[in-house]
């Protein structure tokens, strides 16, 4: 005689969920295994009403689909939350809604190791790609990651989304800080917080919402932006973030209220951002995607808000210092730096200066292209107009509006 095969859909929704073993997922449902082995016997009994609902919501599928039969006159349980989140994923990435009832294609759980390992990929090649090159790439990923979500389900499904929201965070970082558009990112960012919803990921969560903070931030919005912040903040509390991330967000208000024209407030928020780092209180572990900011990173927002103070001494001291501490592979934050460096002499009334450091910025600008170090070039042209008729200038401004920098700045 064959051996029973038992309630091979359920084990089968298991597996693809990234459940290998029973115990796994009796651990997920916070259930005893033997449980579990009811539910896979050739006669599962129906699950009461509360491990329905948990049933549904993990796999994804309704409980028929999952091998149970209903007793007569029993419900099944409403779709949940998270069908409608990747529903709206889906339509926002110009995806076809896949009906319900069609919907019966399910992924291996290998299927989120193959697309997280696209999406680290691409957090590593934003720091040397052009990012008209990544961009289209990292879009076409977060496309894929829509398509798959409802095909996934369990630790599987949470772990594609996860990658998801970091794709959309990075494609919102390059079209706000690459490619100045700033609505266009509000939208990516949109996204990226309800695949980190979908996730339920709430470090990334913070960390979506306070990149949309630098939007009304930059924009001198300083209500919107400390909303959001104090959002992010909360988001946060609940991963709970470690030191170098509460820090983070402490930069990222910094700047916020730099932009707003607060440099006093700024200057706290960066204080206490130090303070946390060199606590560094056991809060928990450092996200990988984390890789934006570092106690370096940290001091050049502090460089460039006793530059926007009038503290001329104190931001050319930290700007030299961050210099000579960056990496040499942080080739975009060393535009920004030699900017602030610029921008920090042609206050001080140093023209030769500015302009040396300004062409240094445009030499790294032509090796790797970055929008927010070319503004920091302009700024320093704005403030040299006094000095506009010495020769260091007019030299500054044939390489300013030399023929490869004018294109690359326009094709952007």
């Amino acid at each position: 005689m064959s051996r029973p095969a038992g309630n091979a859909r359920l084990k089968a929704a298991r597996v693809a969920a990234g459940y290998p073993s029973q115990q796994d997922l009796a651990d997920a449902l916070g259930v005893g295994v033997r449980q579990i082995r009811r539910w896979e016997s050739d006669t599962p009994p129906w699950p009461h009403p509360d491990m329905q609902t948990a049933l549904v919501r993990l796999f994804g599928q309704d409980l028929a689909a999952l091998g149970f039969t209903a007793p007569d006159g029993r419900d099944q349980p409403a779709p949940t939350r998270r069908r409608v989140i990747s529903s709206t994923l889906a339509a926002a990435a110009g995806l076809a809604t896949v009906p319900r009832a069609a919907a019966q294609t399910r992924q291996p759980a290998s299927v989120a190791a193959d697309f997280e390992s696209v999406t680290r990929s691409h957090r590593r090649l934003y720091w040397s790609v052009a990012p008209t090159n990544l961009h289209p790439a990292a879009t076409a990923h977060a496309t894929l990651g829509c398509a798959l979500l409802p095909e996934t389900a369990g630790a599987t499904r949470q772990r594609v989304a996860a990658a998801l929201a970091e794709t959309l965070l990075l494609a919102g970082r390059v079209e706000f800080f690459d490619l100045q558009e700033p609505a266009r990112a509000q939208d990516t960012w949109l996204r990226a917080l309800q695949a980190a919803g979908e996730a339920d990921d709430s470090l990334l969560g913070a960390a979506v919402l306070a990149h949309t903070a630098f939007i009304p931030g930059w924009a001198g919005q300083r209500e919107q932006a400390v909303e959001r912040m104090v959002a992010a903040r909360t988001y946060a509390r609940r991963g709970p973030a470690d030191a170098l991330m509460l820090a983070w967000l402490d930069a990222v208000e910094a700047e916020c209220e730099t932009r707003c024209g607060n440099t006093r407030t700024a200057l706290n928020l960066v204080r206490h951002a130090e303070d946390v780092l060199a606590a560094d209180g056991d809060h928990g572990e450092t996200p990988e995607w984390l890789d934006w900011f570092t106690p370096v990173r940290l001091a050049a927002f502090k460089g460039n808000t006793e530059l926007r103070a009038g503290l001329l001494p104190q931001a050319r001291t930290t700007l030299l210092a961050v210099l000579d501490e960056l990496p040499d592979t942080d080739e975009k934050q060393c535009t920004v730096i030699l900017g602030d460096l610029a921008a920090v002499e042609a206050a001080a009334g140093n023209p030769e200066e500015a302009c040396a450091y300004a062409v240094r910025a445009l030499d790294q600008l032509e090796v790797t292209w970055y929008a927010t170090g070319m503004d920091r070039v302009r700024e320093v042209r704005r403030a040299l107009a006094p000095h506009q008729h010495e020769t260091c200038v007019r030299d500054l401004d044939d390489r300013l509006y030399g023929w490869s920098t004018t294109v690359s700045a326009l094709a952007r």
